[in-house]
């Protein structure tokens, strides 16, 4: 099966569904060849344009899938029914992650957000192969790759946020010896079982955003109050001035 990519906005997004991801991942695993994977969204794609520098960065991401009904919306109206063919959330896949990674024995090591989130990771998912982690706001760049190295983990999780982590990955992936690595911003709450997510009404109709915003309101108002209006005149720009 051959993947295309679709140009959303300047960023290449792989045309993909879990399952696929899922397979990418164990292949990388398997075949023993790395592969970096993060997640598009809204708010990262408006980064990379008023960025070029970050828009080169996300594209220098091996596999870059659609996160979320505003980056799904977008490619049905600038691509039509060669657009992406399911929604896909970031949240979504990592349980699908932790399902795949207990059937396979994939072990893990998690690099991101704080102690007392990464201490729930084990407790949640005792099953999981946990082979390290180490705080995202307090590390040493050497010190963090040797441990990632000497855990021999199948899969290295960075959850530092956009674009801090795709930048971490790209300066970093020659040293690593992990086969999988996925951003995944505050996804590693997810494998905690800490993040807070809306009600599956909300998640069907593309607003558990709200849910977020009400939640983290100083640190999201201008994210999706300001960044998804942003994004939708960027998108009726392109497409009817672009294409």
């Amino acid at each position: 099966m051959i993947n295309k990519n679709l140009n959303i906005l300047g960023t290449q997004i792989r045309k993909i569904n879990y399952s696929e991801i899922i397979v990418e991942v164990s292949n990388s695993i398997n075949e023993q060849r790395q592969t970096t994977f993060t997640g598009a969204n809204v708010n990262t794609i408006n980064l990379a344009i008023s960025n070029i520098g970050l828009l080169k960065l996300f594209n220098k991401i091996n596999i870059i899938y659609p996160d979320g009904t505003g980056v799904f919306l977008a490619s049905k109206f600038l691509y039509g029914k060669d657009g992406f063919s399911s929604k896909i959330t970031g949240s979504d896949f990592y349980h699908h992650l932790i399902e795949y990674s207990l059937k396979n024995n994939w072990s893990m090591y998690f690099f991101g957000d704080r102690d007392e989130t990464l201490n729930k990771i084990s407790q949640t998912n005792p099953d999981l192969i946990v082979k390290g982690f180490c705080n995202g706001f307090v590390y040493n760049d050497d010190l963090l790759i040797r441990d990632i190295n000497n855990s021999i983990a199948d899969i290295l999780i960075v959850g530092l946020g956009s674009p801090k982590q795709e930048e971490w990955i790209i300066a970093n992936e020659d040293k690593i010896t992990a086969k999988a690595i996925i951003a995944v911003g505050d996804g590693i709450k997810v494998f905690a079982g800490t993040k807070k997510r809306g009600p599956k009404i909300l998640q069907k109709l593309g607003l558990e955003w709200t849910v977020r915003l009400v939640f983290e309101p100083k640190r999201l108002w201008k994210r999706y109050l300001i960044g998804n209006p942003l994004f939708i005149v960027r998108i009726l720009k392109y497409k009817f001035f672009n294409m």
